[in-house]
């Protein structure tokens, strides 16, 4: 990725991701392109993928985290609605949800299920006013960010003083055991078992690309900097299940 030097990127420069793009203009179709192919078998290819978590997992994150009744959630790479059905759940009718996601074809999928305000831009520029969400979540896409400062420069912004920024993240294992079996799962087994079950959708390239950005992913401490340089508060990460990260931050 010639421009990476420049950017706090979310995934390291690696001779393996030109096989996907070349640089940053580049990285955005690719990827946009590959969500929008696999939007259709993306809810099927992730319950095959979720290894013991799903949505019970995705809500009891959010609601540790402060989301609660009456509260507006902004979803950042909100895809088919994964995590936004959560957070619809927690602040019920009487909250506001607004999904946003740069791929058209992932904001179908989600409208078909939810009856929420979508956005399609990307987490670097979000189209809202200040101090306008009390909660901003993002359910394991944050790999996909080309500029970590960017994008959380926008959460901070977006929220209101008090409001709280709450990241999922899949995390590379420590041993190398461990990485190695959870690329051939996400890599192999999860496409294979996708294609059995007749899924309209080729997941098979997004969850490729899943599997090297897991392994090319920066450092934790990397990102709770990037969370802290954009004036979060009360930043940490904490890891279930080994894979599982939860990086959380406070506007004060």
């Amino acid at each position: 990725m010639s421009d990476s030097s420049s950017r706090a990127a979310a995934i390291k420069s690696d001779p393996r991701l030109q096989a996907y793009f070349d640089g940053e203009d580049e990285r955005r179709a690719a990827t946009r392109a590959m969500f929008d192919q696999a939007a259709g078998g993306y809810d099927q290819a992730e319950r095959i993928t979720a290894l013991g978590s799903g949505a019970w997992y995705r809500r009891d994150v959010l609601r540790r985290n402060g989301l609660s009744k009456g509260m507006t959630l902004l979803d950042v790479a909100a895809g088919t609605g994964l995590v936004a059905a959560e957070g619809q759940r927690l602040i019920g009718p009487e909250g506001r949800l607004l999904a946003l996601d740069p791929s058209p074809g992932m904001l179908a999928e989600l409208r078909k299920k939810l009856d929420v305000e979508t956005i399609e831009a990307y987490a670097e520029s979000i189209p809202l006013p200040d101090n306008h969400v009390d909660f901003v979540s993002m359910g394991y896409a944050l790999r996909h960010v080309g500029d970590l400062d960017l994008a959380f420069g926008e959460y901070h912004r977006v929220l209101r003083p008090g409001g709280r920024a709450c990241i999922m993240e899949i995390s590379r294992p420590q041993s190398r055991l461990g990485r190695l079996g959870l690329r051939a799962y996400i890599g192999g087994v999860v496409p294979f078992l996708a294609r059995l079950t007749r899924s309209q959708a080729d997941v098979k390239l997004l969850w490729e690309y899943y599997g090297d950005t897991i392994e090319l992913a920066i450092e934790p401490e990397r990102i709770l900097d990037a969370m802290r340089r954009a004036g979060f508060v009360d930043v940490e990460c904490s890891v279930t299940f080994g894979v599982f990260r939860e990086y959380l931050g406070r506007k004060a």
